[in-house]
């Protein structure tokens, strides 16, 4: 006997994070049907042998199971209305599961798991840790979280787009998570950047001593990711721009307000990362904020040079 084939998977944004995941996808042998508002989007996954269609309702009504990487907040409630629309009486037992992948806020996966649950659909909130370079590799972490058999059903489609997955618990606990993982890169990225501007003006080699860091007890993914762009000062094409790390800037400031837990070093990097928004950097990778760093200088009056 032979193993069944591969259920098809759909998945509704194929921009930055999207593209890689849907090529993952197929290289896992997962025929995917996707759409994007952008038509050269959805012209790109056919390149890649992926299926595209025209709308979201075309892509629920020919997949059970619905990736979402979503870049708004409204996206996501639209997209969940005509999911539900098109899953609703489907008589199949299983009306699917739309799995979340964006980083949005809590309030707002839970208003569409609303709507979806209204259909009969389950959701998942997951969350990806990683960069879109990392995606293409297979080297996203994938958090997880909601109803368990749901969770062990999408288990394999998660497994192929990341190289490990964590399932968290009870819905939301993804969306916790990810802010809490985006806040130490928050805070890892604007270490960097001083490190290395410190580098600089201490005369050595960046490169040489980027190695050095790396090689040592300081180092963090940022610095290994990141470093290399700061050492070029070169931060185009952005992994993620400034302009949408802004976003989740602003989440998890507003979770750490709801929880009453304090972040000073976290408050100091997020001024950093709005300083480099209002200077104008905001579609160059979140590398810039080394350049950031690099504007001021250290009097005792602490101002900008």
């Amino acid at each position: 006997m032979t193993d069944p084939a591969p259920p098809v998977v759909g998945l509704v944004g194929l921009g930055a994070m999207g593209e890689p995941v849907a090529r993952r996808l197929l290289a896992a042998g997962y025929p995917v049907v996707g759409f994007d508002v952008d038509p050269a989007r959805v012209a790109a996954l056919a390149a890649m042998g992926g299926t595209p269609a025209s709308s979201v309702g075309a892509v629920a009504r020919s997949a059970a199971t619905i990736l979402t990487l979503l870049p708004s907040a409204a996206a996501l409630a639209d997209v969940a209305v005509q999911v539900a629309a098109a899953r609703e009486g489907k008589g199949e037992g299983s009306t699917g599961t739309l799995v979340e992948l964006s980083t949005l806020g809590l309030a707002d996966r839970q208003a569409a798991q609303q709507v979806l649950a209204m259909a009969g659909v389950g959701m998942i909130d997951a969350a990806l840790s990683g960069t879109a370079v990392q995606a293409a590799r297979g080297d996203l972490v994938v958090y997880a979280s909601g109803d368990a058999a749901s969770l062990a059903a999408c288990g394999p489609v998660l497994e192929a787009i990341g190289r490990s997955v964590h399932r968290l618990g009870a819905f939301g606990s993804a969306t916790i998570t990810k802010l809490i993982a985006n806040h130490l890169v928050a805070v890892h990225i604007a270490a960097a950047a001083e490190a290395l501007q410190l580098a600089r003006r201490s005369g050595l080699d960046p490169a040489v001593t980027l190695a050095a860091l790396v090689d040592g007890a300081g180092t963090s993914r940022m610095l290994e990711v990141r470093g290399p762009m700061m050492v070029d000062q070169a931060y185009e094409p952005a992994s993620m721009r400034v302009a949408l790390f802004m976003k989740d800037i602003e989440l998890i400031e507003s979770l750490a307000q709801a929880v009453g837990t304090a972040t000073p070093q976290f408050d100091a990097a997020a001024g950093l990362f709005r300083a480099t928004f209002d200077d104008g950097e905001r579609d160059r990778d979140t590398a810039v904020v080394h350049e950031t760093v690099g504007r001021y200088r250290r009097p005792s009056t602490g101002g900008r040079r």
